[in-house]
């Protein structure tokens, strides 16, 4: 059976170098779990490393947080869907709002259950994705400031997961303004300035973040060490935290080029073959998962000289070469990871989760 493997050694470096950056400048942060999927040896590995403060998508996931760590702080980082305000006060001590109408009704639910629900006001600031328009802020809090039950700690905004729009220092230092007019305005202290994810890490390492930004909400950087801009592992940190195992259940020496009239496979693709191709030969070996499981593009394979042929259902077909390396059936063949691609595998009741020992 293939599986995921989490190194305890290689996470523990990534928080600690995450943790001393964002300390030595004043900074509150969170670790994003959304990407395992609500799995207990991975929460509790997250949870050991003593960051305070768990992030997610998934109010399931937040549940098992509170389960396992009752102190932790927790945050929902979307905007709550109507029927599940329930449990985002019940498991959630912060959530992430942009809708008037599920802000009255989490008031609601906060009384209800004798609670203060903290709340984050998202911003939008060019992304578009979630976020209230700049020219409704004021009416906005406006608002959300009478309502009982609620606690605005913070305005935020999110930038790169859509339509790739990257932050710069302008948005930030515009998101930081709004804070104060607003403090101004209504006479509010507004504690937190959530205007940082993995993607925003570039620019602290370059001080071009501007000071006012003081939460930051980061997973991709914990699990892959990634520089966004640049596509590189950041400096001092690993991009081995997270790493797939799939078993060799075929390799036989075959053409490289298929034989008979090409039609549209089940994924409705055609092959496309070049002239260079006919007459050629290489190893090819199958592994134990296919599209099923994941996409072809978010598997790396560490080895340089395998390259991913293409995948079926549940078959991934790759070309070793002349086999260099003398892999026999049963071997493992090992990948890292892209974050979609990790997402995929950890969500997949195929795939098994193990934690290095």
């Amino acid at each position: 059976m293939a599986y995921i493997k989490l190194f305890k050694k290689e996470l523990r470096t990534n928080y600690e170098y995450l943790d001393k950056l964002f300390k030595e400048r004043g900074i509150k942060w969170g670790i994003t779990t959304k990407l395992v999927c609500g799995n207990r040896s991975y929460l509790q590995e997250v949870i050991n490393l003593g960051i305070g403060e768990v992030h997610d998508s998934r109010i399931s996931n937040l549940k098992v947080i509170k389960e396992m760590s009752p102190e932790t702080v927790t945050v929902y980082i979307k905007p709550p869907p109507l029927n599940i305000l329930p449990d985002i006060v019940k498991y959630a001590d912060i959530s992430l709002n942009t809708e008037l109408s599920t802000m009255n009704a989490l008031s609601e639910e906060a009384q209800k259950q004798d609670k203060l629900h903290k709340v984050i006001i998202m911003i939008e600031m060019g992304d578009l994705r979630e976020g209230v328009m700049r020219e409704d802020l004021i009416h906005f809090y406006e608002k959300v400031f009478r309502l009982p039950g609620i606690r605005v700690v913070g305005l935020g905004t999110n930038l790169n997961c859509l339509h790739g729009v990257m932050p710069d220092e302008d948005k930030l230092i515009q998101l930081v303004l709004y804070k104060q007019i607003i403090e101004l305005r209504f006479k509010r202290d507004i504690p937190l300035v959530s205007g940082g994810t993995t993607v925003t890490i570039p620019l602290l390492l370059r001080n071009l973040l501007p000071h006012g930004v003081n939460h930051f909400r980061v997973g991709e950087a914990l699990f892959f060490g990634k520089n966004l801009f640049t596509d590189d592992v950041i400096e001092g940190m690993s991009d081995r935290v997270l790493e797939f195992y799939t078993q060799i259940i075929e390799l036989s020496e075959k053409p490289t080029v298929p034989t008979g009239e090409l039609g549209t496979n089940p994924q409705g693709k055609k092959s496309v073959i070049p002239d260079d191709d006919y007459g050629k030969t290489s190893y090819r070996a199958i592994v134990d998962i296919g599209v099923l499981d994941i996409q072809p593009d978010y598997l790396i394979p560490v080895d340089d000289h395998i390259n991913i042929t293409d995948a079926s259902s549940d078959m991934l077909i790759l070309d070793v070469g002349s086999n260099p390396d003398g892999l026999k059936v049963g071997d493992m063949i090992r990948f890292k990871l892209k974050y979609m691609g990790a997402l995929g595998l950890m969500s997949s009741y195929y795939i098994e989760k193990k934690v290095e020992e």
